[in-house]
């Protein structure tokens, strides 16, 4: 009985969010438009992903730093670009955080860590975007807008944000997103390595990578940039690495 009830209260709690972030017809054919990789899915897809897109509306808060404005259309092209990996996910993968801050720029982040001896050292790193544990998220607009912009195919700093949130989703970002087993996790490792290994070789030989040369900075790096050319240029990744492409396949669904 109580379980009929919470699922009659959250139907009734997802029907009014749809009712209220509902989206305009004009500004969805315009995130269509400046997003092929998103229309470039089944009709199905789309239909969910624009459901999908209501509801991480209605879930998240936009704050625009700086005296930057959020306006619907960076709205949604956030949420499209967000709720494309959890297309068959679900919504859940982002229930621990709710701030996005919109940068206008990039920020310049005053980071510092501990040497073996116990040294701080203190430097200036700057940030496209940065996902924390618990949030808020940060995105810098001028690189979110800059693929579009550019005709850049594959950065996707949306993408490779989230992507960050949910190998996170385990409390650790480590490359491996949660599994549901140790014996998933041993045989992800098993092909995630692998493929780093050989992707950070040719890095390091200068030859040319379809995902980006900064996946070479460590395995949680090389999770997200994988993510963002498994979605954003999905034959292209097949044909260059086939294992890792059937790995996040498997994941996504």
């Amino acid at each position: 009985m109580i379980s009929r009830l919470l699922k009659a209260w959250q139907q009734r709690r997802e029907a009014a969010q749809l009712e209220r972030h509902a989206i305009p017809e004009p500004l969805w054919q315009l995130t269509l438009a400046r997003y092929p990789f998103i229309s470039e899915r089944t009709a199905g897809e789309l239909i969910e992903l624009r459901r999908l897109c209501s509801l991480f509306l209605a879930q998240k808060e936009f704050h625009g730093a700086a005296g930057f404005e959020v306006t619907d259309e960076i709205a949604l092209a956030i949420a499209a670009q967000a709720c494309l990996p959890v297309l068959k996910l679900g919504l859940a993968w982002y229930d621990g955080f709710v701030g996005i801050v919109v940068h206008a720029s990039e920020v310049l982040a005053q980071r510092e860590y501990m040497d073996e001896d116990g040294v701080v050292h203190q430097y200036e790193e700057l940030l496209a975007g940065e996902a924390m544990e618990g949030g808020p998220l940060m995105l810098a607009w001028s690189e979110a807008d800059a693929a579009f912009e550019s005709g850049d195919s594959i950065y996707n700093v949306v993408i490779h944000e989230f992507a960050h949130v949910i190998d996170m989703s385990d409390g650790w970002a480590d490359g491996v997103p949660p599994l549901a087993s140790s014996a998933a996790r041993e045989a992800w490792l098993d092909v995630i390595e692998a493929e780093w290994s050989e992707f950070c070789e040719r890095v390091d030989a200068g030859e040319p990578t379809l995902i980006d040369p900064y996946g070479a900075e460590s395995l949680e790096e090389f999770f997200a940039v994988a993510v963002e050319a498994f979605f954003v240029a999905p034959t292209d990744m097949k044909n260059e690495q086939p294992r890792l492409h059937a790995l996040l396949a498997g994941f996504f669904n």
